[in-house]
């Protein structure tokens, strides 16, 4: 490996935990991420002639630091900028000694909720993350969303000027502060999970680098704030629903449903570790993220797809549809219901739906209608919902399985 090479893979293994370290002297990420960024220059020019170094996390944190110093002490005058900074000057010297991971960590928790930071629009706040905390370049996750880079590129710096701009502080709420804003740090994560396993638009399903971005974030988050139970919930979700991405997709990337994957092509390492977290989020009451990690679990513990307890699954949606009520949570539930109960009374829960302004472009609506429709024998029916879906859905491969079932429904062909 070069030294180029080098720098560049541990500066996207170490870069939040730089930026972070630095904003806590800056207070503000984007002069923190400038700041962090000096510092990867000054790896490539030093690095291919002194070598790297045999802590290269820490020199670049140290060298980042130096120069945040440096830049409070040319802003304030030395004395009073080394009181409000604090013990962080004291990682002044020497420049190769690393910081104290505990602090570094603390450090990290506040970049999180910074980046995250309600104030923000959620797009901003999923930029900005995957920037500061995923290591992604703006050119990665414009490829990612399917958008331009110059849109992600503004996005992400419009977030840092309304972050400077409202004088959002660095630093970790708490109290109800904290209830409020860890909402959404959670909501950030799992969106960009979502968006990796179920793509909005494009030509793929899935997207598995974003799933492992959301993953490594939830994971680090739960190693940070092991007394939050909707923060193991939300690790746990992931975990079990990242163990299904190699089933999803045929050879040819072609979706496949639920009840036709190869359950060995399930990974069972994702399932353990996604269990033992349902376990550390505790007995109850369960939080949305938790009862959604339940229903997975339950899935994930059926052997086959026969076997999966559909009554709990049902139970469970209705505890989540009472906890936050959503026209998409009654949608779920009502697919849970025709399997314990029968199509019938899913079609009916389903039907009941139909005026739901927020489903009104929901291709998934008529798409589990069409299903329930095609089990109930009403073939043509199922056929027209299912072209109706395929004409509302965004993805390439779910447009492409809809109209395959609509082809196979019909008075001919019912199923």
């Amino acid at each position: 490996m070069t030294a180029a090479s080098a720098v560049e893979a541990v500066y996207r293994i170490e870069s939040a935990r730089i930026i972070a370290g630095v904003a806590r002297i800056v207070r503000d990420v984007g002069i923190a991420e400038e700041l962090a960024q000096d510092a990867l220059v000054a790896a490539l020019e030093q690095w291919p002639e002194s070598g790297v170094p045999d802590r290269p996390g820490a020199w670049l944190m140290a060298t980042a630091k130096h120069r945040a110093i440096d830049l409070v002490r040319r802003k304030e005058t030395y004395a009073r900028k080394l009181a409000e900074v604090g013990r962080a000057a004291e990682d002044v010297a020497p420049p190769v000694e690393p910081a104290d991971p505990d602090d570094i960590d603390d450090d990290l928790l506040r970049l999180i909720f910074t980046a995250s930071h309600p104030v923000l629009s959620t797009q901003a706040r999923i930029a900005l993350t995957l920037k500061l905390l995923g290591g992604l370049t703006t050119e990665e996750i414009a490829r990612a969303f399917l958008t331009a880079e110059s849109t992600v590129a503004q996005r992400i710096v419009r977030a840092k000027r309304s972050l400077a701009n409202a004088g959002v502080p660095f630093e970790v709420p708490y109290g109800a502060d904290r209830a409020a804003r860890l909402g959404s740090v959670l909501d950030v994560i799992y969106l960009i999970f979502n968006e990796g396993y179920s793509a909005t638009a494009g030509d793929d399903l899935v997207r598995p680098a974003l799933c492992e971005d959301a993953l490594r974030l939830s994971r680090v988050l739960a190693g940070l704030m092991p007394g939050e139970p909707e923060v193991h919930g939300l690790n746990a979700l992931l975990e079990l629903q990242a163990s299904r991405i190699p089933a999803r997709t045929g050879p040819g990337g072609e979706p496949v449903l639920l009840a036709d994957q190869t359950r060995t092509r399930w990974n069972r390492l994702l399932i353990r570790r996604g269990v033992e977290a349902l376990h550390r989020a505790g007995g109850g009451p369960y939080g949305p993220y938790t009862l959604q990690a339940a229903i997975a679990a339950c899935h994930a513990q059926a052997v086959r797809y026969e076997d999966t307890d559909w009554a709990m699954i049902a139970a469970l949606y209705g505890q989540l549809a009472a906890l936050t009520p959503s026209p998409v949570v009654e949608l779920n539930r009502a697919v849970a219901v025709s399997m314990a109960e029968g199509p019938a009374a899913g079609l009916e829960l389903v039907d009941a739906l139909a005026d739901e302004p927020a489903l009104k472009d929901y291709h998934l609506l008529p798409s589990v209608r069409g299903d329930l429709l095609a089990r109930l024998g009403r073939a043509e029916e199922a056929r027209t919902e299912f072209e109706r879906a395929a004409s509302m859905a965004r993805n390439a491969r779910e447009r492409d399985l809809l109209l395959e079932r609509a082809a196979r429904s019909g008075p001919e062909t019912g199923r």
